[in-house]
């Protein structure tokens, strides 16, 4: 238990009493809890979800109030490494001038260009996709992000030495990574049978393409690239479902 809430005050804004899950081996032990917290917060948003809809509350409206209050619960805190690492990651310099560049609290203009396009993604892909299939995107969203996270701690080293995420950085992570993907295979098989696979397919390509490109990058990760790869991993259960509706909705109730 308090593995789990170490992650839930690490990735989010929720209150957790007095000092549960504050120390610091139940945070380093915590990893496996991620793709949990993210769950949560997707059945949050799922239900935020539902209650717009019979509120009868416009598409683009509700779209928008999900993707706000999905942030608003992890305090931004993805965002903000999403925001560094394409400031680093797409500046054309060499990997320590990157790694300084991604240290740097300013936003440039491709960590900006990188905030508007993903939040507009998450946004039209949410008001594009039939109502009915609105709940179970934003119940995948967060899991995938979180998922993307795990995956990425077992697949690549960290290069950052004294950095936020070092602490999740010196245990064997493979057995996280493999529950973390069934979790999500089991959740998109939940709600829509065996095409949910494929929404758990299409997060494993994206999570293993983008873990190619940081190793090829930076040759590993960073507590903003993980950040990064959590905000994009958000987008594909959305997207997935905005472009592939007319299969999918038969298996929602």
């Amino acid at each position: 238990m308090n593995r789990f809430l170490a992650a839930l005050r690490f990735l989010t804004i929720c209150p957790v009493p007095g000092s549960w899950g504050s120390a610091e081996e139940d945070l380093a032990r915590s990893v496996p809890c991620f793709p949990l917290v993210g769950l949560l917060l997707g059945g949050l948003g799922a239900a935020a979800a539902w209650l717009l809809s019979r509120l009868n509350v416009p598409a683009m409206l509700a779209s928008l109030a999900l993707v706000v209050l999905l942030l608003g619960c992890s305090g931004c805190l993805h965002l903000d490494g999403l925001s560094d690492s394409a400031d680093g990651l797409f500046s054309s310099r060499s990997r320590d001038r990157m790694l300084e560049i991604m240290k740097d609290s300013h936003v440039g203009p491709m960590g900006l260009m990188a905030v508007l396009v993903v939040l507009l993604a998450k946004v039209s892909a949410l008001y594009s996709m039939p109502a009915g299939l609105r709940w179970p995107a934003v119940l995948l969203m967060p899991l995938a992000g979180r998922v993307a996270i795990v995956v990425h701690l077992a697949l690549l080293r960290y290069v950052r030495p004294g950095g936020l995420a070092t602490i999740f950085c010196h245990r064997r992570r493979w057995p996280a990574a493999v529950w973390a993907l069934a979790l999500l295979a089991a959740a998109g098989w939940a709600l829509f049978g065996s095409p949910g696979l494929v929404i758990g397919g299409v997060a494993l390509a994206v999570m293993l393409l983008s873990a190619g490109y940081l190793k090829g990058k930076l040759g590993g990760i960073t507590g903003d690239t993980l950040g990064a790869v959590c905000e994009l991993l958000e987008t594909v259960p959305a997207v997935t479902l905005a472009v592939w509706p007319l299969t999918l909705a038969r298996w929602v109730p």
